[in-house]
């Protein structure tokens, strides 16, 4: 198991460094921790946003098809047609440019981000034993930037308005007064999401759009289960889960108002309904109509001769 892990871990050091290397060049723009890791929020979730702005076109797209897709099922119900049906759904997928799986991706591509981001600010809150004492010994950062300096000089404290971004909220705190900060932090994180879920769902109903069930049980759980990594990860990791999650929904709400998520753009195409006995019936009618008048007349045409 440890050497998996240090071959993991040797695979992602280039990848640390230069995360290390973005956080102490902000650092050294504005020597402010928080300020510093926003500017490397606002740097990742830039790359991110293509990735965020297709989500949501997929999130629409796959909510608009609901009446479709229900055609669907129930044109080739039974187990016997299960098959044909997964066939169906495919091609209206590819048709309509919809990703059953596209509203989790912007979470799937946090999860690297979160993980590169949670040991460069373990590596920059290193210690090592010397002489039986300890000593701050950065990692993942230049040893000439101002963000080392500063850490030797604060023995590996990350502190900026007046927290320690590298604890936790069950960390040993000075007082409770010093430890209620970091529960306010998860608190903003796990409201945030809601609220970005919540700004989805509003838009849904002011366009008439449907909502699959397995999407609404996702957003109820997803920021619960959220919340439980926001305790038990540092105060710095969580504050680029604020605002990361901030981007979002002003990149959402930016979308929407400039109407490139607008469900009612480019119509889904119609499916034809399955034929049944009675509207085989009303068409039977207007086929006759004509071919008894034009036999009529021939009867007539003879009898005149």
């Amino acid at each position: 198991m440890k050497s998996f892990s240090h071959a993991v871990g040797s695979v992602f050091q280039p990848i640390f460094h230069l995360f290390g290397w973005i956080l102490a060049f902000c650092y050294g723009l504005v020597p402010n921790y928080a300020i510093a890791i926003v500017m490397l929020t606002v740097v990742i979730m830039g790359a991110l946003t293509p990735f965020t702005i297709k989500s949501t076109k997929s999130m629409m797209a796959m909510q608009k098809l609901q009446p479709e897709i229900k055609k669907l099922q129930q044109k080739y119900k039974g187990p016997e047609n299960r098959q044909l049906l997964n066939e169906e759904m495919m091609k209206l997928y590819r048709e309509e440019g919809a990703n059953p799986v596209g509203g989790c991706l912007p979470v799937l591509l946090q999860a690297p981000f979160l993980f590169i981001l949670y040991s460069v600010i373990k590596g920059l809150a290193n210690k090592v034993l010397i002489h039986g004492k300890l000593h701050a010994l950065p990692r993942y950062i230049p040893t000439t930037s101002k963000m080392y300096k500063s850490l030797i000089v604060s023995h590996g404290q990350i502190k900026a308005f007046g927290m320690d971004l590298n604890l936790k909220p069950f960390s040993t705190h000075s007082s409770f007064a010093a430890q209620v900060p970091f529960f306010i932090f998860v608190a903003v994180a796990v409201a945030l999401q809601y609220f970005q879920m919540a700004q989805m769902n509003n838009r849904n109903r002011k366009t008439g759009q449907a909502m699959p069930s397995q999407q609404q049980a996702m957003q109820r759980f997803l920021p619960i289960i959220f919340a439980y990594f926001y305790l038990v990860i540092p105060a710095a990791v969580v504050l680029y889960m604020i605002i990361s999650t901030v981007i979002r929904i002003i990149t959402q709400d930016l979308m929407f108002r400039a109407g490139v998520s607008n469900p009612h753009k480019n119509g889904v195409r119609a499916i034809p309904a399955p034929e049944t006995k009675e509207t085989k019936v009303e068409e039977e009618p207007s086929t006759l109509k004509p071919q008894t008048k034009s036999r009529s007349k021939a009867k007539r045409k003879r009898k005149a001769r």
